[in-house]
């Protein structure tokens, strides 16, 4: 398994990784996919039931091994983006991020600071009180958020967003922009538009550039696009890949 330091310098070459979204709210379920090989994980705040308690026993788990960790925050609001660095999120995803301002506000959020993020010193981030306050402000400079840009307002505005302060990349999504342009399926001229409108934003920023792929198929396809990580599916697709073929095979016998 890679290091949280490993990821971030990773991710800063915008190196091909592999990841995905845990959608099932389980410690259990984040331990099996850890031993999977995987880059991180990017547990799923926006589209799945995780509590507080459930994220936070995550983190524990993820943070003992160095494992990186993202969070996809249901918004971006100052509350949200604290809440998931304090219990030790390695970076966050952030949807609907629209124009460049957004992207200088939870940049703000994510980082200590007039007007941004609340210090507290007693957090996992902060170690529970066994970091100095200089410690803890110094690893501040650790934190990665990433913009998801899955509006057609995100696409017209990528470079400016690229360009802000605190975005350390932008992350595309297929589906929703497949969906805003009207489409019901993820190979529009309009979203290979975007995917590289985008990706020349990234780019000319030197920020990393990432997007969802349901397989290591589309990865490959996509990746001379410029993407570098991908987060590729989800637990529920692998468990239902997995299933639907032993079934088969349990079906084709005599």
């Amino acid at each position: 398994m890679p290091t949280t330091a490993e990821f971030r310098a990773a991710i800063a070459a915008n190196a091909p990784l592999a990841g995905t979204f845990m959608k099932s709210p389980s410690v259990d379920v984040l331990e099996v996919l850890m031993l999977a090989g995987l880059d991180f994980v990017c547990l799923d705040c926006e589209h799945a039931p995780f509590d507080r308690a459930t994220v936070n026993a995550c983190m524990a788990v993820a943070r003992a091994a160095d494992f990186p960790i993202l969070v996809r925050v249901p918004v971006g609001s100052p509350e949200q983006i604290a809440r998931a660095l304090d219990m030790g999120a390695t970076a966050l995803v952030v949807p609907h991020v629209t124009d460049a301002e957004t992207a200088a506000r939870i940049a703000k959020a994510a980082r200590f600071g007039h007007g941004g993020r609340g210090y507290a010193g007693s957090t996992r981030w902060a170690g529970y009180g066994t970091r100095t306050m200089p410690e803890v402000l110094e690893a501040s400079a650790e934190t990665m958020v990433f913009a998801q840009i899955e509006d057609p307002e995100g696409v017209e505005a990528a470079d400016a967003i690229a360009a802000t302060d605190g975005i350390n990349g932008l992350f595309l999504g297929p589906a929703d922009l497949s969906v805003a342009y009207g489409k019901s399926d993820q190979s529009s001229a309009e979203l290979m538009a975007a995917i590289d409108q985008t990706g020349a934003a990234a780019r000319a920023h030197g920020k990393a550039y990432m997007t969802f792929v349901p397989n290591a198929a589309r990865a490959a396809e996509w990746r001379p696009k410029g993407f570098g990580a991908f987060f590729i599916a989800s637990e529920h697709a692998w468990m239902l890949e997995g299933a639907r073929a032993a079934i088969k095979g349990i079906r084709a016998l005599d």
